[in-house]
């Protein structure tokens, strides 16, 4: 267990931020994971086309790093010099990999010194002796990897971490980030003024002097990383809501899908997705519906009393009513509780 004691100032200093890095290196971590193994719900179909893209490349290839920095963190702590972070709140892909082709090598010699003190292991050795080539040659092969298996799926992946920005955002504004530490029950524990992570070691470590960055990310597969290696920034990884994005829209609903045959197909499906709260673009865009689809359906389901609607700021997000979890338990409890992010 790591214990995180987040100071006043810390948490008061709190931003949220999107990075497509982060989904890139989450979803290379998943595949790593599972292996050839089934890959769980939503993730499943996506993860049945990156695999042949991640199985045309090497077993030297760059971004097989991530595979083995995965395997080491379950014994220890590996260093942060692999995932940049960005200084806005929505960084383009290529600025993140830029970063990373420019890591400076007194970077790589003190994070290699504090996370391997013994020695080096070898597939880090190039890293540390050039890493001007090394880094940018890793930059190159993600940048590849996400133009085969990400690319086709950001538009939607986006939409999902922008409602989640704004939800969130307007949650640390009026009440604190205290308030989505105490969201992230299942994974994480919040105690205040102490966040504790399951880890396989006990540690402590306090905040003094950093700002709180936190990252919601659709492929964090739910759990919450936390990141500690910048002085002045603690970034926490956290599993973002909306996942479902993933998954194509006909493969959402259970064989037997009775809550369509009672609904409809397109109402249940809209019904489905408002699990977490959306826009009616966030709908059009995960979905693939028609906007006037969409519409007439969070038409027919707010006038029936199974969903409401919220203003954020210029947006307005639906959500479901206890009427429409109920709906969901009673006729779709199998589809909705194969997926259930913490």
């Amino acid at each position: 267990m790591i214990r995180i004691e987040l100071s006043t100032a810390t948490l008061a200093a709190a931003r949220i931020a999107i990075s497509p890095i982060t989904e890139l290196i989450g979803a290379l971590e998943l595949l790593h994971r599972y292996g050839g193994g089934a890959v769980p719900w939503p993730y499943t179909q996506w993860a049945e086309r990156a695999r042949g893209v991640l199985a045309a490349r090497s077993p030297d290839a760059p971004l097989r790093v991530y595979g083995r920095l995965l395997d080491v963190r379950a014994r220890q702590r590996t260093p942060d010099l692999f995932h940049p972070m960005a200084a806005g709140p929505a960084p383009e892909l290529g600025e993140e990999l830029e970063l990373l082709r420019r890591t400076p090598a007194e970077t790589v010699d003190a994070q290699l010194a504090v996370h391997h003190p013994d020695a080096v292991p070898e597939w880090l050795w190039e890293y540390q002796r050039n890493p001007v080539v090394a880094f940018a040659a890793l930059a190159d092969d993600l940048a590849a990897f996400w133009d085969e298996a990400m690319l086709g799926v950001w538009p939607r992946m986006a939409g999902a971490l922008d409602e989640e920005v704004q939800l969130r955002a307007r949650a640390i504004a009026t009440g604190g980030a205290a308030t989505l530490l105490g969201g992230l029950a299942g994974v994480a524990r919040w105690e205040p003024p102490v966040l504790s992570l399951p880890k396989t070691k006990e540690s402590f470590m306090g905040t003094a002097g950093r700002r709180l960055l936190l990252v919601p990310a659709l492929f964090a597969d739910r759990k919450v990383a936390c990141s500690t290696d910048n002085p002045e920034v603690l970034r926490l990884t956290y599993q973002c809501r909306g996942a479902a994005v993933l998954a194509p829209g006909p493969d959402r609903a259970p064989a037997t899908d009775r809550l369509g045959l009672m609904l409809g197909e397109r109402r249940a499906q809209v019904l489905r997705a408002l699990t977490v709260p959306a826009t009616t673009s966030g709908l059009v865009a995960g979905l693939g519906l028609p906007a006037s689809t969409v519409s007439e359906q969070l038409t027919a389901l707010h006038a029936a009393g199974v969903l409401h609607r919220r203003r954020v700021g210029r947006r307005v997000f639906y959500g479901l009513e206890p009427a429409g979890h109920t709906l969901l338990e009673l006729f779709d409890s199998v589809a909705a509780n194969q997926f259930h992010p913490q």
